[in-house]
């Protein structure tokens, strides 16, 4: 596997280092009211599924934020690491942990409906409302 195909990243404090294989360099933006509350302002991260490896497991803390997925943080430092589908087991890694982030590129844009006014972003990207969002990824609704 080639360099161009793995990047690294780490925590604050160090405690627990990352590793991403994979071609995974297009970031998203969630402009969403928990994201904004949990990271202080818009969550810029890449979704790399399972193609992840964490080192430092044991100074990881997840807080379970919806039926559906859990947010990571480094129990240390309290760096926020991921955002972490349970059920698929499928995670996205919020970019500022990275070492190289200017491979990136902003692709896309989520919850833009809840995007407070005094801010906005110059790229041209893919904007989806919460709707556009829960209709594509949320779990069905239990019929019972």
């Amino acid at each position: 596997m080639s360099d161009d195909s793995k990047m690294t990243g780490h925590c604050l404090c160090g405690a627990v280092k990352i590793t991403v294989t994979g071609e995974h360099k297009d970031a998203g933006v969630c402009h969403c009211g928990m994201c904004r509350r949990w990271s202080g302002g818009p969550a810029m991260a890449l979704d790399v599924g399972q193609d992840i490896e964490i080192e430092g497991r044991e100074n990881v803390t997840a807080y379970r934020s919806s039926d559906w997925a859990e947010r990571g943080f480094c129990k240390t430092c309290g760096s926020n690491l991921y955002y972490r589908i349970v059920e698929a087991d499928s995670y996205v890694i919020y970019a500022g942990i990275l070492d190289g982030q200017d491979s990136l590129t902003l692709k896309s844009q989520i919850f833009i409906d809840e995007k407070p006014a005094f801010y906005d972003f110059a790229n041209q990207t893919q904007n989806m409302t919460g709707a556009e969002v829960f209709a594509l990824y949320a779990p069905p609704a239990d019929p019972n």
